[in-house]
């Protein structure tokens, strides 16, 4: 925006140059062009008037007046001869404009061109006798005034749209203030801090705007904060009674003798195991839904290599393989808040394992492309139709067949929820081999990790 409003100055500012310069300095070469014609005109009808009276004084005056006019002029005068006056000057070459003058007693100018001027200018005024009197005036000087005139405009042209982009820079940088502080507002909105205010500074509008934004941002807050604590809140305190009612269903188990009540039982503690299991992952994704914090450059591949030795002895116990592959040029650093990555990847690890058969294998894939750096994690479980990939996502959403069976529904939102926070994607594929491929996307840090 800056650029266009200096842009719009400096068209205006030239605009109005080209208005009122370019006339005038039109009119002055017209003035220049009609005062060296009239000048030259008076000088040639004098001698001429010399050379018409034909007595031996005129023609000595007429002598020493164009030798003098030659020397101290850019002119050459050339006369025609009379009876009764032959001066010693260069006599003229015919021409229709000599004959005009002789024949037809009519003056004559040729600038020699008809744009500007040519090289010279020629006039030929005619005199008594059946004689012309004709100045060859060199307009050599006057192309030197003429580039003065337009070469002083061009200069005083550009002096003033220097002046003008200026003068535009700093009233640009004044005008869009107010909306480079909404953008900064809407920049850290956009980042996860709702607390961000915008100043209410500069003209009426934006600070009308400002103000609604800041009420809006403002109810926002507040309404986010209160879903948050309510979630967090009532997660937390439902984790006591649940852990109560597990403890009791426990002690009823072991005083019963019954098949049928113990069995009961148990089915009652599994509803509960899995309802605290909700419980945790709501936890977790109230604290995924927290403020977010500022995004640091961390080595990807470092932090899989840890994560994936935490997993390996449960994969172990399954007879499951983990493997890293992928690029191993250098060690990527991705922009990611501190956390955000091992939540991301225990929740797409676990969901990979549950799912794999015994004996199965898991590739974790760490690859940069451009300014991303691609995480893929490849399993060999059952995969996912494009309708499951599409819901995959949603909050307390279950796959069918093997996947997700003791899952609480919340992994995935809570991947997807931390990896759009730290300014990434994450996507469902096909793996080659039939299962499931989960590609994250994060923007990779400009800190070298080679």
């Amino acid at each position: 925006m800056n650029r266009q409003l200096i842009r719009s100055y400096i068209l205006l500012v030239a605009v109005a140059i080209f208005l009122f310069t370019v006339p005038v300095a039109f009119t002055l070469t017209k003035q220049l062009r009609d005062d060296t014609e009239l000048s030259v005109l008076r000088e040639a009808k004098t001698m001429a008037l010399l050379l018409g009276n034909g007595d031996g004084l005129s023609c000595d005056a007429l002598t020493r007046v164009a030798k003098a006019y030659g020397t101290e002029t850019p002119g050459d005068v050339q006369v025609t001869p009379t009876g009764s006056c032959a001066p010693d000057v260069p006599r003229p070459a015919a021409d229709a404009a000599l004959t005009r003058a002789v024949e037809q007693n009519k003056q004559s100018t040729d600038w020699g061109s008809d744009f500007i001027w040519g090289k010279h200018l020629t006039i030929t005024v005619p005199a008594q006798g059946d004689a012309a009197v004709r100045i060859v005036y060199s307009t050599s000087d006057m192309t030197t005034r003429l580039w003065s005139i337009w070469g002083f405009r061009a200069a005083l042209a550009v002096l003033v749209l220097a002046a003008a982009a200026a003068i535009g820079a700093i009233a640009a940088r004044r005008i869009t203030a107010p909306l480079r502080e909404l953008n900064s507002m809407a920049s850290k909105f956009s980042d996860g801090d709702l607390t961000a205010r915008s100043p209410v500074t500069g003209p009426p509008e934006t600070q009308t705007l400002a103000r609604t934004l800041n009420q809006g941002a403002e109810r926002l807050d507040t309404l986010v904060a209160s879903q948050r604590i309510f979630v967090a809140d009532a997660s937390h305190q439902l984790r006591t009674p649940l852990t109560a009612l597990r403890l009791s269903l426990d002690n009823i188990a072991d005083g019963v003798d019954d098949e049928f009540v113990r069995e009961d039982v148990e089915q009652a503690t599994a509803e509960v195991v899995r309802m605290s299991r909700l419980v945790n992952g709501l936890l977790v994704l109230a604290r995924a839904e927290a403020k977010v914090s500022a995004a640091e450059p961390l080595s990807l591949r470092d932090i899989v290599e840890e994560r994936l030795t935490v997993w390996r002895p449960a994969a172990d116990e399954r007879g499951v393989t983990i493997t890293l592959g992928g690029s191993t040029d250098g060690r990527p650093f991705v922009l990611a808040s501190p956390g955000h990555l091992d939540q991301v990847l225990d929740n797409v690890l676990s969901n990979a394992l549950e799912v794999s058969p015994d004996g199965g294998t898991i590739t974790v894939e760490v690859e940069q492309r451009g300014d991303e750096v691609v995480l893929s994690v490849l399993d060999e479980g059952p995969g996912m139709s494009d309708t499951d990939k599409s819901r995959a996502f949603d909050r307390f959403w279950r796959g069918r067949g093997l996947t997700g069976k003791t899952g609480s529904g919340l992994g995935l939102a809570v991947v997807k929820q931390l990896v759009t926070d730290d300014g990434g994607t994450v996507a469902l594929g096909d793996a080659p081999g039939g299962g499931l491929r989960v590609t994250i996307s994060l923007r990779a840090s400009s800190r070298s990790g080679g």
